[in-house]
């Protein structure tokens, strides 16, 4: 892997790091390695920003903002990825950005032929946002690199594991349809915010995207199972048929705590969802923990 020396040999020393979307699952942990490493930080969020020493918090509307960049600066942006091509444009043209990171979704693939169009509307806004973000920083000189992370767990906010963790809490089971053997990577939100540290300074991961998968391949029975265990807990999963479950979901949707559940979600129980992660490994070092033995965030 070359190194950031190489990388600073070409351009100014950098200093200040940008993140947006900093209180997002992988910003909570993002925040504390790029202070580690002696840089600047500037959080955005659209939430009233915490009282920190450390760094320094600003409260933005990225659908309006723009950045204020006025020395050499990175680009670490974990927000939703269709906000960052129209914040790109409104910088100056003589704003010094050397280096943007960027978050899309693996879902950008796996929900392209979804039976819910909610669900094709967002793979199709991600992929148009890939493009035009490689495409603006082409145009406008600068690095950037695109990472598609799978199911991100880890900080205990997330709407998949820890919605599992605490459907099992409340009510001692967990539903699944039919054998549920659809293989799954879940990526620890950690992980990805040690990419953005491995990958930033490397030559190798510019203007490239992928795909970011965790450690571990597992059926989505055994991720329920492995929940259970971290939980302490002894497995109970009850098997349901696919229209009795259809007919459930449709009925607890209305509740704001189901209201991210679809009955292609649950389809999808029985679909291997699986991304190599061997370029990552190969151009910056990228080495994700397994799943079934690391907390969990819950």
């Amino acid at each position: 892997m070359q190194t950031f020396t190489k990388y600073m040999s070409t351009n100014s020393i950098t200093t200040i790091a940008y993140v947006t979307g900093a209180t997002s699952q992988i910003g909570r942990f993002l925040l504390p390695r790029l202070q580690s490493l002696g840089l600047t930080v500037i959080a955005l969020s659209r939430q009233t920003p915490p009282i920190s020493a450390q760094v320094i918090w600003q409260k933005k509307d990225l659908h309006t903002s723009s950045l204020s960049i006025s020395q050499s600066s990175l680009l670490f942006h974990i927000a939703p990825l269709p906000l960052l091509p129209p914040l790109l444009t409104r910088l100056p043209e003589n704003a010094p950005l050397k280096r943007v990171i960027a978050f899309s979704s693996t879902s950008c693939l796996t929900k392209a032929t979804s039976s819910e169009p909610s669900e094709r509307l967002v793979a199709a806004q991600l992929m148009e946002a890939e493009t035009e973000t490689i495409a603006t920083c082409q145009a406008r000189g600068i690095a950037s690199t695109l990472f598609r992370p799978t199911l991100i767990y880890g900080a205990g906010i997330d709407k998949n594991v820890t919605f599992i963790a605490k459907f099992i809490r409340r009510y001692g089971f967990f539903p699944l349809v039919g054998e549920a053997r659809g293989l799954r990577q879940p990526v620890h939100a950690d992980d990805l915010a040690a990419a953005c540290i491995q990958a930033y300074p490397s030559l190798n991961a510019v203007h490239k995207t992928y795909n970011l998968s965790g450690g571990q391949t597992l059926s989505y029975r055994d991720m329920v199972k492995a929940i259970f265990q971290q939980l302490g807990k002894k497995p109970r999963i009850i098997s349901i048929p696919l229209p009795l479950f259809k007919l459930m979901i449709r009925s607890l949707t209305w509740l704001p705590a189901y209201a991210h559940l679809s009955t292609a979600m649950i389809t999808r129980m029985n679909e291997d969802l699986c991304f190599d992660h061997a370029n990552a490994y190969q151009d910056f070092g990228y080495n994700p923990r397994t799943f079934s033995d690391n907390d969990m965030g819950f």
